[in-house]
């Protein structure tokens, strides 16, 4: 195994190759239990629902659905749980990558309660298909939420009582004098913890979804990325070597979906983050640096997340690439940051670092909709994808069985191109982000 310390050939080296092939280097494949390769789609075949992308989404729409009955098949350009599925910081953040008082400001109250209503459904629903299929994926309970100033930490309290008004309980604020509890970090000056939170190896999970949706007569196929859909009564998902043929088709590509469908690519953005993990470390410096083995995640727009694994590295990630570019040293952003919140791991080796892109919405809520009646879709999770993932997946799934209620609350919400076109969006937002992020130095 290469080992770096922040070197851009080392990292350039690290990141070249997989164990696990198709997916990118990382900890995550790497360790994978299940790294059997699904067979690709030839010739054609028939299924009730053809769904494209097997990652949290579709994985989660599949499994609801072959419970319900259905006959379904997965189309998939890669790997299972290729994309951001496999590759992010493996954290159950509840909510949305907006907070309930914003989408009532924009939306309507009648919106906020609905959308609250569901606010913890996913992680409800990854902790109950864990239970149900014995899939083991390291799944522990606790998430931090770390604060710089005061300021975030006055955020953090109206976040909670607005989640309070929901119903939601689980959250509790930390005084400075006891962020000890859960990261021995000199950083914070407070925080809030969500007992309802948690961490997991998000490809183990997925993997196990995955083999559930296997167990009861679902299809999926690796290695097959989809080249048209064809629209009708009767849709027809391409391949290069076969074909689907549907009653319906849930389009679950997400930052990955590429050139495919643009009338609904185009309404998103994809964007990379960086993630790295150490070599395993002594138990008692892993557990002192993290005694509760809570995740954590900082308050800044563009912010830091961390865990403990269960070999006993720690995972640590951030950074952003608006676009999806990655940057050409990987660790160079995200190695300074840990060291600045952990200076005693400066020696400690680096075995894996990688890149993943998530979508992006202008309006930071997730798009769902049809392209037809019976062609639909659902992406942009905006950073909170874990569970929100597992939501609209869930949601995807009774809209195919006639319980649409859900779905059109979701569909319903108004979702815009970005200004500027492809050619501007990227340079706009990251002057969004740069504003955000002064704020965030000068604590305003």
């Amino acid at each position: 195994m290469t080992h770096i310390s922040g070197s851009s050939d080392m990292t350039a080296k690290l990141s070249s190759a997989s164990t696990n092939p198709g997916h990118a280097a990382s900890w995550y494949a790497a360790s994978a239990r299940d790294q059997k390769i699904r067979p690709m789609l030839e010739g054609e075949i028939e299924a009730d629902v053809c769904i494209i992308g097997a990652g949290f989404t579709g994985i989660s729409a599949a499994l609801e659905l072959v419970e319900r009955g259905y006959s379904v098949a997965v189309v998939e350009a890669v790997r299972i749980g290729f994309g951001a599925s496999g590759r992010n910081g493996g954290q159950i953040v509840n909510g949305y990558s907006r907070d309930l008082e914003t989408i009532a400001g924009r939306y309507g109250r009648d919106k906020a309660v609905k959308l609250g209503a569901m606010s913890l459904e996913g992680g409800e629903i990854i902790r109950g298909r864990i239970a149900k299929y014995a899939i083991d994926c390291d799944l522990v309970h606790g998430g931090f939420f770390a604060a710089f100033t005061p300021k975030q930490v006055r955020e953090m309290e109206a976040h909670k009582a607005h989640w309070e008004k929901h119903g939601h309980g689980g959250l509790e604020m930390v005084s400075r004098a006891d962020v000890g509890t859960y990261v021995k970090a000199d950083r914070y000056v407070g925080g809030m913890i969500d007992r309802l939170g948690g961490h997991i190896h998000p490809l183990d999970l997925v993997l196990g979804e995955a083999a559930a949706v296997e167990n009861q007569g679902g299809r999926i196929f690796e290695n097959s990325r989809v080249e048209s859909v064809g629209m009708g009564a009767h849709p027809i998902v391409r391949t290069e070597r076969g074909a689907v043929k549907a009653k319906y088709v849930l389009v679950c590509g997400n930052a990955y979906l590429g050139k495919l469908l643009p009338q609904i690519g185009d309404r998103m953005m994809p964007v990379s983050s960086q993630v790295m993990a150490t070599e395993p470390l002594p138990k008692e410096l892993i557990e002192g640096l993290l005694p509760a083995n809570y995740c954590v995640e900082d308050a800044n727009y563009v912010l830091d997340y961390y865990r403990r694994t269960a070999d006993n590295r720690l995972l640590y990630g951030g950074g952003i690439g608006y676009g999806g570019q990655d940057p050409a040293n990987l660790t160079g952003v995200i190695r300074p940051n840990m060291l600045k919140t952990f200076p005693q791991l400066e020696n400690v080796k680096i075995d894996y670092a990688w890149s993943g892109n998530f979508a992006l919405t202008l309006t930071r809520i997730p798009h769902m909709g049809r392209l037809a009646d019976n062609v639909y879709f659902s992406h942009g999770d905006s950073g909170h994808g874990v569970t929100t993932t597992h939501l609209l997946g869930k949601i995807l799934g009774e809209a195919v069985a006639g319980h649409a209620e859900r779905f059109d609350i979701w569909s319903s919400l108004p979702n815009y191109p970005f200004p500027g076109g492809k050619t501007f969006r990227v340079p706009l937002t990251m002057l969004g982000a740069w504003w955000y992020g002064m704020r965030d130095k000068l604590g305003i």
